[in-house]
């Protein structure tokens, strides 16, 4: 019961941060390409970004196919990684829900197998199979 709480918050609220930035990204675009060009990338990104956030959102929750639920968790894995860097690159203090965010992507990876039908393939197991 508590391993199935666990996932089911940390999923909900990575879902969360990703529908948020996905909407902060939409409607405040301007704000968000100067950011990002700040940082280094190039402007057109965060329209990238955002369809690809809401896809992993679904594919997270719906975890059909398995093989796009862990590609979602490995893209998000990667986009947290290159989030946080990307902050304490430039001096911003803003990594911080970066980090917050990949604790919990990787809690929600870790504690999938023993909640969700269908073993994914390198989640691990020692919470058991439901």
């Amino acid at each position: 019961m508590a391993v199935k709480l666990v996932y089911w918050i940390s999923t909900g609220l990575v879902c969360l941060v990703y529908l948020g930035s996905a909407a902060f990204y939409t409607f405040s675009m301007t704000a968000v390409q100067e950011t990002f060009i700040g940082f280094g990338y190039p402007g057109y990104l965060p329209y990238l970004l955002v369809p690809i956030k809401l896809l992993a959102v679904a594919a997270l929750l719906v975890r059909r196919p398995i093989w796009l639920a862990q590609l979602a968790y490995a893209g998000s894995f990667y986009h947290l990684l290159l989030a946080f860097t990307a902050h304490v690159g430039a001096g911003d203090p803003g990594f911080v829900p970066a980090v917050v965010s990949f604790v919990l992507l990787i809690t929600s990876w870790a504690t999938q197998n023993a909640v969700r039908k269908g073993v994914a393939a390198y989640a691990p197991t020692r919470f058991g199979i439901a």
